[in-house]
């Protein structure tokens, strides 16, 4: 099957489960509000992020494990395969145990010392907080068998694993209701009982189908030292990002305490939520880029990354527009009575997502080269500018939105570098990416602009007009993404693939 057809039947399976999902985990995260209380779903918002924010290096470790399985498929050395899946299953176990001993010491201490959280609510915190690195251990260590699975294209499996992880999520609410203890306990336990029986789920089925992934201790210490030191690289990078999201969310509690916190989550909720349209899409098409290279054929490695990095941005952006012009009446609908400032922080953070989103198969592209050192180290500086700059900040502003505006301008720079450094690094041409993505991209979104003053297009004032407003939006924006963002080549390929649809429908009618 050729790379167009797998990336796109890959893709339709992800985005079923997708859709299944996203509507689970969107009436879940009602209930558990609800449930939970803002000061509760506030609490363990920063302190799930708090443990994610000590555990950016396995981050890192994941890059690099997903890089090292495709290449090595790509080359079609088997043998290797089995060395490389073994090898990063004992770092990740290691790694496991190494986070897990400094989350219960010094993490442990600024917990108790630094995170603003309620007196009374402080043992229940630290409860939720041994939890949650109990959690962490266990999803460290099933990182190389979730990318074994994507690596060989088993994205349809891969998907309905996913499906019954948020089913079970969606059983939790109801044993919230159930029990009578203390509800942010209760939470995070049911939480760690999914991860356990996902994580056991995908090990089980990896040994099954999988040669290389049955355990055979292996060590070689210059191997070993290769990957340590691809994986060195990416800690920037890895620290950068957490510190770009959780980061932020710590300094919300320093400055404005767990409401804020609250709304930060339920930000990072609708991100992730909308992000899955893009990371469904980077899931794909990011082991094929590496493959490309791996094989030395450049020209397909290159296309794929331009028309990845526009792609990546459409998905992004016709899902987003119309959340972020109907955000207020859409919180109020979703939540009831959503915390202070959850409405701005929501556009804010979907927008900084938008300008993110063009930069993951760029990632790709340099991650696939394993030339990763000055990259990392730069662009790890960038990004990680956003606590300190956010800090300083605050320090004379009180306006949570403001480190909001500071990651925009970060990601709007990190994405010149990238361009900047595969064009020394492979010759990537910046005109061309400028004339088959920049372009594109801005003329669409001058659409959205356009709609957004136009008188016809009011705010809803119920469920009715809402759904007309976001189906008129999403019309339009589809339009302008085949019309003016969308490349001749790519409009005769959609065609043909409508098309072909349309026939195998009559064949079986």
């Amino acid at each position: 099957m050729s790379t167009t057809k797998v990336i796109a039947r890959n893709t339709l399976f992800l985005y079923v489960r997708m859709f299944l999902t996203m509507g689970i985990s969107l009436y879940t995260s009602r209930v558990v509000l609800d449930v939970l209380g803002v000061d509760n779903f506030g609490i363990y918002g920063v302190v799930a992020g708090f443990i994610s924010l000590i555990s950016f290096v396995n981050v890192a470790m994941s890059t690099a494990t997903q890089r090292y399985l495709a290449f090595d498929i790509g080359k079609c050395d088997w043998k290797r395969l089995n060395e490389t899946f073994n090898a990063t299953l004992m770092i990740h176990i290691g790694t496991a145990v190494l986070i897990v001993i400094f989350a219960e010491t010094a993490g442990l201490w600024l917990l108790n010392e630094k995170l603003s959280i309620p007196d009374n609510r402080k043992d229940a915190a630290r409860m939720v907080y041994h939890i949650s690195v109990l959690s962490t251990a266990i999803n460290i260590t099933q990182v190389p068998y979730n990318a074994l699975i994507i690596v060989r294209d088993r994205i349809k499996d891969f998907a309905l694993i996913s499906v019954l992880e948020v089913v079970l999520k969606l059983a939790i609410v109801y044993l919230l209701l159930i029990f009578d203890f203390d509800k942010l306990v209760l939470y995070a336990f049911f939480m760690l009982m999914v991860i356990l029986i996902i994580s056991t789920y995908y090990k089980i089925y990896c040994m099954k189908h999988f040669e290389e992934a049955r355990f055979k201790f292996y060590f070689d210490a210059e191997y070993y030292g290769v990957l340590l030191k691809y994986s060195g690289w990416h800690l920037f990078g890895s620290l950068s990002s957490v510190a770009k999201g959780h980061g932020i969310n710590v300094l919300l509690n320093l400055f404005f305490g767990t409401v804020l916190n609250a709304a930060y989550t339920i930000m990072m909720q609708v991100q992730n939520a909308v992000n899955v349209f893009n990371a469904n899409f980077l899931l794909v098409i990011r082991p094929h880029i590496i493959k490309k290279y791996a094989a030395d054929e450049m020209e397909e490695y290159r296309n794929l990354t331009i028309q990845g990095s526009k792609i990546s941005f459409f998905l992004m952006y016709i899902i987003m527009v119309p959340i972020i012009f109907n955000i207020d009446f859409i919180l109020n609908l979703w939540l009831k009575n959503p915390p202070a400032f959850t409405g701005i922080f929501v556009v804010l953070g979907l927008i900084n997502l938008l300008i993110d989103s063009l930069s993951g198969t760029l990632m790709t592209a340099v991650q696939a080269t394993g030339k990763v050192k000055w990259y990392q180290i730069i662009l790890g500086l960038f990004l990680f500018m956003n606590l300190p700059v956010s800090y300083l900040v605050y320090s004379f502003y009180r306006i949570p939105e403001l480190s909001f505006y500071v990651g925009m301008v970060l990601s709007i720079l990190s994405l010149i570098f990238r361009l900047i450094f595969l064009n020394h690094l492979v010759g990537f041409e910046i005109r061309l990416y400028i004339r088959k993505v920049f372009l594109p991209t801005l003329m669409v979104s001058a659409v959205a602009i356009v709609i957004y003053y136009l008188d016809w297009l009011k705010s809803p004032t119920d469920f009715f007009g809402l759904i007309r407003n976001v189906s008129t939006i999403t019309v339009v924006n589809l339009l302008a993404a085949f019309l003016l963002g969308a490349s001749t080549q790519e409009r005769q390929l959609l065609y043909r693939t409508g098309g072909g649809l349309l026939k195998k429908i009559k064949i079986k009618i």
